[in-house]
C-alpha cells in the first residue's frame, strides 16, 4: 500500500502543481496564455487519452511492469521539462510526463481491488487512497509555491526526477505482479480512435481561442475529432475485448461515479490554477503566500478523505457524495466573493477549506461505486475509466475555462481600452502584455512607477487589464460552483435507492 500510495502521490501531484510554477514560466519562457493552458493541459491530456489502454496493457501484460515502464518515461519527461528552453519543449516534456503517468496510475488503483476484495476493507483502503490523491492535489500548489520560492520552475522538475528514480526502484523491489490475461484480441481501432479523438478536440477548443472557432483549421479538427469519438464508441461496441465495456455506462450508478469525479476535478483545477494565476498575476503574491493560502485547503482535502471511507462503508455513497458535492460547490462560489475588489484573504481561505472539505468527502464513494460495480477481473478498465473522468476534468477545466479567461481578455479588455481612446495597435500590445506576464503585478510597486513615468492614462489601462482578468476568473468559479452543486443534486437523486455497501452488480 505504501509504494502504490507513492506512485499515485507523484503522478497525482503534478496535475496541480505546476500551477504556481506558471508566473515563473512566463517570466524565464516568455509563455502566453495559451502556452501555459498546454503547460498544464498537456499532461492531463495524454493522461487522459492513454488511460484506458494502459489500465487494459496492465491487466493483460502485468500491472508492475507497465507501472515500472510508466515511472521510467516519466521520469525523463521531467528531465526533458526542466531542461527546457522555450515553452515548445517544456509543452512536450509535459506530454511526455502524462505518457509515463497514464502507464503508471491506473495499477495503483486495480491492484487495490485485488489485495482488498471485501467490501467494507476495500471502501477503508479506498479512503486511504482517496487521501493520499487529495493530499497531492492539494499540496501540488504547495509545494510548488515552496519549490519555485527555491529557485524557479526547473527545481520543481528536478524534484521530479530525484522521486520518480526513488518510486521506480521501491515499485520494481516491493511490488508483486498483477494480471488478468484477456481472451480478446488487443483493442487497437479502440486506442487509436479514442486518443485521436480526444486529443484533436482538446486541440481545437485551445487552437480555437487564436485562430477564431470558425475558422477552417479549427473547424476540420472539430469535425475529425467528433468523427473519431463516434468511431471509438463504434469500435468499443463490437471488439471481443474493449478498452471500455459500455455496458457499464448504463449503470445510472456508474455513470453518475464518473460524472462526479470528472465535476471534482474539473472544479479542483479551476480553483488552483486560475485562482493561484490571478493571485500571482495581478495581486503579486509570492509562489510561498499563494501557498500560504492553499495550505488550509489541503488539510481538508486529506481530512475529509480519511472520515470519508469510513463514513461510506457504515452508510453508503449517497449522503457523502450529496454533501460533498454541496459544500464543494459552496465553497468555490464563496471563493470568488472573496475576491472582488480588494482579496479578502480570511474569507478566501474559508471558503477555500470548505471547498477541499467538500472534494475529499466527494472523491471517495466516487471511486468506490466505480470499483463496486465492474468485476475484479476488469478492475483495471474501472480505475482507468475512474482516472480517465478526473483527467478529463483537468483537461476540459484548462481548455474550456481557459477559452473563456482568454475571450474576456481578448474581447472585454480590447472593449474598454477603446472606451479609453487607446488606438488600436497599442490595444493588442497590451492584450500581449497581459496575456505573457509583460503587465506590472498588484503587489509590486510597478503600477506606482508606471503611472509617474507615463502619467494616469497608463494606470487606467493596467486597472482595465486586472478587471478583465477578474472577470474572466469570476466566469471560472461560477462555472466550476454550479457544475459541483449540480453534482450533488444528481447523486441525490440517481442513489437515493442505494444500499449500504454501494454494490450494484
Amino acid at each position: 500500500m505504501a509504494v502504490l500510495s507513492l506512485v499515485l502521490f507523484l503522478t497525482f501531484l503534478d496535475t496541480t502543481i505546476v500551477a504556481v510554477a506558471l508566473a515563473s514560466v512566463q517570466a524565464v519562457l516568455h509563455a502566453g496564455i495559451a502556452e501555459l493552458q498546454w503547460v498544464v493541459g498537456g499532461y492531463a491530456l495524454v493522461f487522459a487519452a492513454l488511460m484506458l489502454t494502459f489500465g487494459k496493457l496492465g491487466d493483460r501484460l502485468g500491472r508492475r511492469r507497465i507501472m515500472v515502464a510508466g515511472m521510467g518515461v516519466f521520469v525523463l519527461g521531467s528531465m526533458v521539462s526542466a531542461l527546457a528552453i522555450d515553452p515548445a519543449m517544456l509543452i512536450i516534456g509535459r506530454g511526455v510526463m502524462g505518457l509515463g503517468a497514464a502507464a503508471s496510475e491506473p495499477g495503483t488503483l486495480s491492484m487495490l481491488r485485488q489485495i482488498y476484495p471485501e467490501e467494507s476493507q476495500r471502501a477503508r483502503a479506498l479512503g486511504v487512497w482517496a487521501a493520499i490523491a487529495g493530499l497531492a492535489i492539494a499540496t501540488g500548489p504547495v509545494v510548488g509555491g515552496v519549490l519555485v520560492g527555491l529557485g524557479g520552475f526547473r527545481v520543481l522538475f528536478w524534484f521530479n526526477v530525484a522521486a520518480g528514480l526513488v518510486v521506480t526502484l521501491l515499485t520494481i523491489r516491493t511490488l508483486p505482479e498483477s494480471f488478468e490475461a484477456g481472451s480478446g484480441v488487443p483493442d487497437i481501432r479502440g486506442a487509436v480512435t479514442g486518443a485521436l479523438s480526444l486529443a484533436l478536440l482538446v486541440i481545437g477548443v485551445i487552437e480555437g481561442e487564436s485562430q477564431g472557432y470558425l475558422s477552417p483549421v479549427v473547424l476540420i479538427l472539430f469535425i475529425i475529432g467528433i468523427v473519431g469519438a463516434f468511431g471509438f464508441v463504434r469500435a468499443e461496441l463490437t471488439a471481443s475485448d474493449p478498452l471500455l465495456d459500455m455496458r457499464y455506462l448504463k449503470i445510472p450508478r456508474f455513470l453518475v461515479s464518473l460524472t462526479t469525479t470528472f465535476s471534482v476535478y474539473f472544479a479542483i483545477v479551476a480553483v488552483f490554477f486560475f485562482t493561484a494565476l490571478y493571485l500571482q498575476l495581478i495581486e503579486g503574491y509570492s509562489g510561498y503566500r499563494v501557498a500560504l493560502i492553499f495550505l488550509p485547503m489541503t488539510a481538508g482535502m486529506v481530512i475529509a478523505s480519511l472520515s470519508a471511507g469510513r463514513w461510506v462503508s457504515k452508510s453508503g455513497p449517497r449522503m457523502p457524495i450529496t454533501i460533498g458535492a454541496a459544500a464543494a460547490g459552496a465553497g468555490v462560489l464563496a471563493a470568488d466573493t472573496a475576491l472582488n475588489g480588494a482579496v479578502h484573504v480570511l474569507i478566501l481561505t474559508g471558503s477555500l477549506t470548505l471547498a477541499g472539505l467538500g472534494f475529499g468527502i466527494s472523491v471517495v464513494p466516487a471511486t468506490s461505486v466505480a470499483l463496486s460495480v465492474v468485476p475484479a477481473k476488469h478492475s483495471g478498465m474501472a480505475a482507468a475509466m475512474t482516472n480517465t473522468a478526473r483527467a478529463l476534468g483537468v483537461i476540459v477545466s484548462v481548455s474550456v475555462l481557459g477559452s473563456l479567461l482568454n475571450g474576456e481578455l481578448t474581447s472585454n479588455l480590447s472593449h474598454r481600452l477603446k472606451l479609453l481612446g487607446i488606438p488600436a495597435n497599442f490595444r493588442h500590445i497590451v492584450i500581449s502584455a497581459v496575456e505573457t506576464g509583460g503587465m506590472p503585478t498588484g503587489g509590486s510597486g510597478g503600477i506606482d512607477q508606471f503611472e509617474k513615468a507615463y502619467g494616469p492614462l497608463v494606470l487606467k489601462v493596467i486597472n482595465a487589464a486586472y478587471e478583465s482578468f477578474h472577470n474572466g476568473l469570476t466566469i471560472a468559479l461560477i462555472v466550476a460552483g454550479v457544475l459541483m452543486l449540480m453534482s450533488s443534486v444528481t447523486a441525490a437523486a440517481i442513489f437515493r435507492t442505494e444500499g449500504k455497501d454501494g454494490d450494484t452488480r
